[in-house]
């Protein structure tokens, strides 16, 4: 039981870290139609930021700052540089934003090395939030979970509940109406294109002293969120959110547990010899694999849904 409860509150906050990754990648497909390849880069962005301006004023400034700092450098990207590229087609633009990525690393590089800097969970997060039998729960994990709920709500709200959201979702289906009607539909996308990126400076903010902060902290996580996106079905936030939890579950469980198919077979009485063909694979435990796990759940949805799981077709 200690242990279910332990890996079931650690998947949650684990996917709910990939959720605030993912939601501003899923925001950006929904409202303009564009796959950044460089959406982890600003993830990036948003931890060295957040260490540089912690180290100077503190955590809390530093959450709210860097993630806004991320979010113009994205809106001036959308507007120099998506913008010039958009009337050539969405090749030109995931070729723009894939060289995009290159560039952050090399800049990021430059300024802050080659080697891991020292961002650390503040002090008054540092510590155990509870206890479960004789394992401790850390504050910082709550406080990533009860983040990432906010940020859910306050997307939820702001596209459902107020006029700027109305007009965002107006401008994503009908753009000749809206700019009929007074609106400015380019400075619309480039804040949907900021907004996007600002979200995931806030999951760079929170996670990078979670985990770790580097220069390759960004191809770490590049190809995980798109495994979400796409298995929660391009564009879904809600499918998002699903394929997050879910996701962070199964390489939770996977990497705490030391089973393996050989195992199982001895169990029921099925032996292979060392030497077969198969021993090697078969000997694999689910935490040596854990970290394939995603790519399994996604060609599988891809085979048996292939608009994802939350995803709607098209008419």
């Amino acid at each position: 039981m200690e242990f279910a409860l332990i890996s079931l509150l650690n998947g949650l906050s684990y996917g709910l870290l990939l959720f605030m990754l993912s939601s501003g990648l899923t925001l950006i497909f929904s409202m303009m139609g564009v796959l950044n390849f460089a959406h982890a880069s600003f993830y990036m962005l948003g931890a060295y930021f957040g260490f540089a301006i912690s180290q100077k004023l503190g955590f809390w400034p530093a959450l709210v700052v860097a993630p806004l700092a991320v979010g113009v450098i994205g809106a001036l990207v959308e507007r120099f540089g998506l913008r010039v590229v958009h009337k050539h087609g969405h090749v030109s633009e995931l070729l723009f934003t894939f060289g995009l990525s290159y560039l952050v690393v090399e800049i990021v590089q430059m300024i802050w090395g080659r080697a891991a800097v020292p961002y650390r969970i503040p002090a008054e997060l540092d510590g155990p939030l509870f206890t479960l039998y004789s394992t401790s729960f850390p504050i910082y994990r709550g406080f990533m979970m009860g983040v990432a709920l906010l940020m859910l709500g306050a997307i939820w709200l702001l596209l459902t509940r107020t006029r700027i959201g109305l007009v965002i979702q107006a401008a994503l289906s009908h753009p000749e109406a809206v700019e009929a009607l007074g609106h400015n539909v380019p400075r619309v996308f480039m804040a949907v294109f900021g907004g996007g990126c600002a979200l995931a400076g806030l999951a760079g903010v929170i996670g990078g002293n979670a985990f770790v902060t580097e220069p390759g902290m960004a191809a770490t996580v590049g190809s995980i969120i798109f495994v979400v996106v796409v298995t929660g079905g391009m564009g879904s936030l809600a499918g998002a959110l699903l394929a997050s939890l879910l996701i962070g579950m199964i390489q939770t469980f996977a990497i705490a547990l030391d089973w393996s198919l050989l195992g199982a077979m001895k169990r029921f009485g099925f032996d292979i010899a060392p030497d077969a063909g198969l021993y090697r694979l078969l000997s694999l435990t689910l935490s040596e694999v854990a970290q394939i796990l995603p790519y399994v759940l996604l060609l599988l949805v891809l085979i048996l849904r292939p608009r994802g799981l939350m995803g709607t077709r098209e008419t």
